[in-house]
């Protein structure tokens, strides 16, 4: 009888991965007591689904595409959500009395037997990747999300348990953390969910007669859960434990950190708290690290952007600047460039308040004003350490910028941000806030500004006709509109039926050409800029977003809550 070949075999003979590739796979694996099959994931030598189907065909197992199924709700209501989520399983199909199981380790023969034993039936697993199976979970016991949280507040509710004593100054503290396992049971679950359900923030927000729970998914505020206000007490002494925050202190703001791995994932939550009416309301904002690994690439740039920004980030010297409000993706498109530009030919140094993400190979300093280490100071001591790139984390006063444009003019690249609503906006900022003009237009030498938008769920997506009206809006000639093609999300379990899954950033570069120089050193208003810009052939956000809604990417109505035409100013 043929030797079986095992799935590094079969990858090999399909010209996934090279020998070499698996010796330094199995090197890594013994040296951090991992799987091979992991560490080839880690090196970025083979994707998961790659190695799934692989180990699919090494036992002849059935491999399912998990991100194209819809299983139907009687099925999924065989395995209850508990058991699917803490094996790591879901429910697939039944063949007579047999039930296919979908998990990622086909070895996994204590789970097996585990699962034949509570549901007291046959079970035969089939394969997919391991990542997309916890995805899947969410996707397919979404109407049950909710449900797990208030059903522990139901339960907390109950038994009656007196929280309240946690109100009082200190009281409690140490309890909660010890020993009320329900508390600790449902601000888990919190994070958990609003992590599954690919959320960027937290919110509890006290009121009057209760406490509200929503999550940020893909920009947009969704309510989850509604808390009992006599639980408000313990559950956020929880997240400050969590946060090693003082518990004791109830009149002033608080910021805190909180790291937890959560499955595969290693999770850095940043905790904001402040005093309100009716108690202390806490935002935790889910830094992900696999959310910076993207490639320039991968920002979502027009061609002819992409070109002017990889040519800019070449530069050896002067200011580029990234503008938009808060939570517009300007943090990704820096390290996204930082991480183009990280050689080991170059020495990069950032100052960041505070450092969101750890980038290898990179020297991150977080300002700490407690104790006088502001963005002036570190920049006049990142330049004694001679490197070749600055990131200031943002261009808040005076000091900060006058600091990055002499290190601009002195032979440093230096990357920064600011809070205006477009790029020519950014020039007028920095004039207004003291700098000499004739600096501002010797040392910029770009200005980016970004919005995001919620791209169109693939899995619901349909063609669209937009009416009269709404290409009005968009700005759009019949002509256009013909050769655009147009798409909505009709909504699904996939997006939490909202037709939106994921999202995009809309760019608008302005490149500082010798008209703009000019025009900046004679102060020239933000809507003579703009228009010279434009003529130069600046794309607006609201041109650039109306291009992504003409590819099906996105819709007229995402790109006008973020981005409108400006030509009513000009």
């Amino acid at each position: 009888m043929a030797k079986r070949a095992n799935f590094l075999e079969l990858l090999q003979r399909k010209g996934k991965v090279s020998a070499a590739q698996i010796g330094e796979a199995n090197e890594m694996a013994q040296a951090t007591n991992i799987k091979v099959a992991e560490a080839l994931i880690k090196l970025g030598y083979v994707s998961s689904e790659d190695v799934a189907r692989s180990i699919a065909e090494e036992y002849g197992r059935e491999f399912v595409d998990i991100k194209g199924i819809a299983i139907p709700p009687a099925i999924v209501e065989l395995v209850p959500e508990s058991v699917a989520r803490e094996n790591r399983i879901l429910p697939y199909q039944t063949d007579g009395d047999t039930l296919k199981i979908i998990m990622s380790d086909p070895n996994d023969i204590e789970t097996l037997d585990k699962l034949r034993f509570i549901l007291n039936r046959p079970i035969e697993p089939v394969l997919a990747s391991p990542e997309l199976i916890l995805e899947a979970i969410s996707r397919h016991y979404t109407q049950n999300i909710g449900e797990s949280a208030d059903s522990l507040i139901q339960e907390m509710t109950d038994t009656q348990i007196d929280f309240t004593a946690t109100d009082a100054i200190g009281g409690g503290a140490s309890n909660v953390a010890d020993s009320d396992a329900p508390i600790v049971r449902l601000a888990n679950l919190i994070i958990e969910e609003a992590v599954q359900l690919r959320a960027s923030d937290i919110h509890i927000e006290p009121f009057e007669d209760r406490v509200r729970v929503r999550y940020r998914i893909d920009g947009v505020l969704v309510e989850r859960d509604t808390v009992p206000k006599r639980l408000q007490g313990s559950l956020l002494s929880r997240f400050k434990i969590m946060s090693r925050l003082d518990v004791a202190e109830r009149r002033r703001t608080q910021d805190g950190r909180i790291k937890l791995s959560l499955g595969d994932k290693e999770l850095d939550l940043r905790v904001s708290v402040i005093p309100t009416n009716h108690g202390q309301s806490v935002v935790m904002r889910i830094l992900d690290k696999d959310n910076i690994r993207v490639s320039l690439m991968q920002l979502g740039f027009a061609e002819s952007d992409f070109k002017k920004f990889t040519s800019l980030i070449k530069r050896p010297n002067g200011i580029i600047l990234v503008t938009g409000p808060t939570g517009s993706g300007k943090t990704t498109s820096l390290y996204a460039a930082l991480n183009d530009l990280n050689t080991p030919t170059r020495k990069i140094i950032t100052a960041e308040d505070p450092v969101e993400y750890y980038l290898p190979g990179i020297n991150q300093v977080e300002i700490k004003h407690s104790i006088g280490l502001d963005f002036a100071r570190v920049i006049r001591a990142m330049l004694r350490q001679a490197p070749n790139i600055i990131l200031v984390g943002e261009m808040r006063d005076l000091e900060t910028a006058q600091m990055g444009i002499q290190a601009s003019l002195t032979g440093h690249l230096v990357f920064s941000t600011l809070h205006t609503n477009d790029a020519p906006g950014a020039i007028t900022r920095l004039v207004d806030m003291g700098v000499p003009p004739y600096l501002v237009s010797s040392s910029v030498i770009g200005i980016m500004a970004q919005r995001l938008v919620r791209t169109i769920c693939k899995k619901c997506k349909k063609p669209y006709i937009p009416s009269a009206a709404e290409l009005e809006e968009a700005k759009m000639t019949p002509e256009e509109a013909a050769k655009a093609t147009f798409m909505k999300g009709a909504g699904c379990g996939s997006c939490n039926k909202s037709g939106y899954r994921g999202r995009m950033a809309v760019f608008e570069l302005m490149m500082m050409s010798a008209k703009i120089r000019e025009m900046t050193f004679q102060q020239a208003s933000t809507v003579e800029i703009r228009r010279a810009a434009k003529a130069e052939g600046m794309s607006t956000l609201f041109m650039d977003g109306i291009r992504k809604v003409a590819r099906g990417l996105t819709t007229i109505e995402e790109v006008l809550r973020v981005a409108r035409d400006e030509d009513d100013a000009v």
